[in-house]
């Protein structure tokens, strides 16, 4: 497990002020049709020709809408270090509407726990209908973000398809856990003081996957909550979002 020092935040506030907005707010809108409903994207896409590795990312629980900055800065970095982002809303309309009506955190929760092999389906189907793309290199990652995380890690456990996978402040299913046999390598990062999503989530993502035989590292925040990325002001965000392009350019564009 990695903590972050103020040394290791610098150097990675360096790297990311190179990162220009590449397509801020001209993302294109694409839908991909499933049993369960159309699944929304927006594609970000790197500047040049040729084929293109991919990284899908997934809000939180409260939707793209709470946060839409915070997941397109995601989104501008991977562009401008030459990798295709999308952002995918995985919820479709019932899921809204009955989140609408649920009032409780722990109504959510349950809501949540019987959802996650839909939306992991949903995840992939998006996941075939970007690869089949002839700008596709077929190298595709999944970033996840809170609940986001959890859908992303479930879906990268059953879908072998999933080169890499990077989760903030999230974890992996409890009625999934049992099943996995697979994931590919993972970047998990965390703040010590969430009380959203305790750290131990992480630290036990990390385990499985390493269970199951995957690269995987956790770099561990002092003092941060949840959503401790959210703010543009705080270096921290410029060293997660550091660590996230560089991990998928490590694990699906170099060499």
């Amino acid at each position: 497990m990695r903590t972050i020092s103020r040394r290791s935040i610098l150097g990675g506030l360096a790297l990311a002020a190179g990162f220009r907005p590449a397509n801020a707010d001209t993302g294109e809108k694409l839908s991909v049709a499933t049993s369960d409903g159309g699944v929304a994207l927006t594609r970000y896409a790197a500047e040049g020709q040729g084929k293109r590795a991919g990284v899908v990312i997934l809000h939180g629980a409260r939707g793209i809408e709470l946060r839409p900055r915070a997941y397109e800065r995601y989104a501008n970095a991977l562009t401008a270090a030459g990798i295709d982002a999308y952002l995918i809303r995985y919820y479709s309309p019932a899921d809204d509407l009955a989140l609408e009506k649920i009032t409780t955190p722990e109504g959510r929760k349950a809501y949540h726990a019987g959802r996650f092999d839909a939306w992991s389906g949903r995840v992939s189907a998006a996941v075939t209908a970007i690869l089949a793309r002839p700008d596709s290199s077929r190298r595709l990652g999944l970033l996840g973000f809170s609940l986001g995380g959890y859908v992303a890690a479930a879906t990268a456990a059953r879908d072998d398809r999933v080169a890499a996978l990077a989760v903030l402040y999230g974890g992996m299913p409890e009625k999934i856990v049992p099943e996995v046999k697979h994931l590919p390598p993972l970047l998990e990062l965390h703040g010590d003081a969430d009380h959203n999503v305790p750290l131990a989530q992480g630290e036990e993502l990390v385990k499985l996957a390493k269970v199951a035989g995957a690269e995987a590292e956790l770099v561990r925040y002092p003092g941060k909550a949840h959503g401790f990325d959210f703010s543009e002001s705080d270096p921290i965000a410029a060293d997660a979002i550091d660590r996230v392009v560089r991990f998928f350019q490590t694990r699906l564009t170099a060499g």
